[in-house]
């Protein structure tokens, strides 16, 4: 997989696949990357560890459970307002109160005592709200404002991804092995050097950055902003299906994230997780990069590949279903992958390969389809579904069995596959009506919330 990724990034571009840029453009771009990769490298750094930190700290699977909920739970309400304000209050700015924030965060996992895990998981809540919102928000905002090409947006989208959400997870997951099992520096080890790597980040953020808002003009009155994101999302449909889309194809995304582990190895088989996930990441590179060559030619369009990828999803989280009728259950404690882990191994690295053509693909569309004006707004209003969806399959993790999982996921995935099909198909049409004239027919149906 690595080779076929090696291939398809260095050597197998035609010049068709090539889009001529500028050297500003590049600098511009490889500073994000950069900026993204560290951000990224702090996410990943914590993310195999914590469940692992809260369970020698002693803490059993309920308790554990719930700050896993907590996490969640924040980023749905306080992380949709934190989010919002980087509209009003500048994306520069929030990309740097993510970067504390997550520290902050970092540092509580110091803590053995249950109050001060919770306020850390409160905190990183926090964090992933900014972290999926305002990066984008300041970049899409940012590439216009320097006046370059809307095409090469997806050049930066997809290059992030593959070096960000791929490369970089990989070489955290190996760094972090390296600190807590070659170093025996502990399971905190992890989330200090995360606390470092963002650290970095920040430094290159506030010396290199400029600032860059939604809508200025307003008073900045944050419900107004929510009513407006509100309307936007509900007066134009491709907005609305943009976020249903996104919503299912995530809850499906991270409901998978838990149930890999107890897939692969149902009766205690000892499966090498670091590598199966450095192995689901080289999967989303060859998505990402793949992406990035469909997205350099003009047809087919973003719209239509996309249905495709959410069918060839489902389907491949349908193979844990598939096995246990099929493939005759083996009573083996212990021992390594079976047969039936094998196959649904296969189909894990699909999936895998399907999300790395989903993120930077979602971006191009949000891009194209979110107003300026509240970027970061509406993209957390798209998070509050899902992250309630996480919390609420997180609660009852033990109460259905996992094909039930896989199963209702599968569907989640199918149905976003036909909201594609209808969002391709009114993707050409006008918008309903300009943010501006909304916003103007807002105040005079309403003079008393007039600014």
């Amino acid at each position: 997989m690595a080779a076929v990724v090696a291939v398809l990034e260095l050597g197998g571009k035609s010049n068709k696949d090539r889009i001529t840029t500028s050297q500003a453009f590049n600098s511009f771009k490889n500073n994000y990357i950069l900026v993204y990769s560290l951000m990224m490298a702090g996410d990943w750094l914590q993310g195999p560890y914590v469940y692992y930190l809260y369970s020698t700290y002693g803490f059993g699977k309920g308790d554990i459970g719930q700050l896993f909920i907590a996490g969640f739970g924040s980023s749905m309400l306080f992380g949709t307002i934190v989010g919002s304000l980087a509209d009003k209050q500048g994306r520069k700015r929030a990309c740097v109160t993510y970067c504390i924030t997550y520290i902050l965060s970092c540092i509580t996992k110091h803590s053995p005592q249950y109050k001060v895990l919770m306020v850390g998981r409160i905190l990183g809540g926090i964090a992933t709200s900014l972290l999926f919102s305002s990066f984008e928000s300041w970049l899409v905002a940012e590439h216009f404002k320097r006046g370059f090409e809307s095409q090469w947006l997806s050049l930066t989208f997809s290059k992030a991804i593959f070096v960000g959400n791929g490369l970089v997870a990989i070489i955290a997951g190996l760094f972090g092995n390296f600190l807590v099992d070659s170093l025996n520096l502990g399971p905190v080890s992890p989330f200090d050097a995360a606390a470092c790597f963002l650290a970095i980040g920040m430094a290159v953020i506030l010396s290199s950055w400029s600032e860059n808002y939604g809508d200025p003009s307003e008073s900045k009155d944050l419900l107004t902003q929510f009513k407006g994101a509100a309307v936007a999302i509900a007066s134009d449909e491709k907005i609305a299906l943009l976020g249903a889309i996104q919503s299912l194809f995530e809850g499906s995304m991270y409901t998978f994230v838990f149930l890999w582990t107890p897939a692969l190895s149902p009766n205690d088989e000892d499966i090498p997780h670091g590598f199966i996930f450095a192995t689901f990441m080289l999967a989303s590179m060859l998505g990402s990069s793949f992406a990035a060559r469909l997205m350099a030619k003009n047809s087919p369009k973003v719209e239509s590949y996309m249905q495709i990828v959410f069918v060839v999803s489902s389907a491949s989280l349908m193979l844990p279903i598939l096995t246990t009728f099929l493939v005759p259950p083996s009573n083996v404690k212990g021992g390594g992958i079976s047969f039936a882990g094998s196959i649904q191994l296969l189909g894990f690295c699909t999936f895998e390969s399907c999300v790395g053509i989903f993120w930077p693909s979602i971006m191009k569309m949000r891009s194209q389809y979110i107003p300026e004006e509240a970027r970061s707004t509406i993209m957390n209003f798209f998070r509050i579904p899902l992250n309630l969806f996480v919390c609420i399959v997180l609660y009852n993790v033990n109460a259905f069995p996992i094909t039930v999982m896989f199963g209702m996921c599968s569907i989640f995935l199918f149905v976003a596959s036909i909201l594609q099909r209808r969002l391709a198909a009114i993707a050409d049409k006008p918008k309903a009506e300009d943010w501006t004239a909304m916003k103007e027919r807002d105040t005079e149906a309403d003079p008393l919330n007039a600014p």
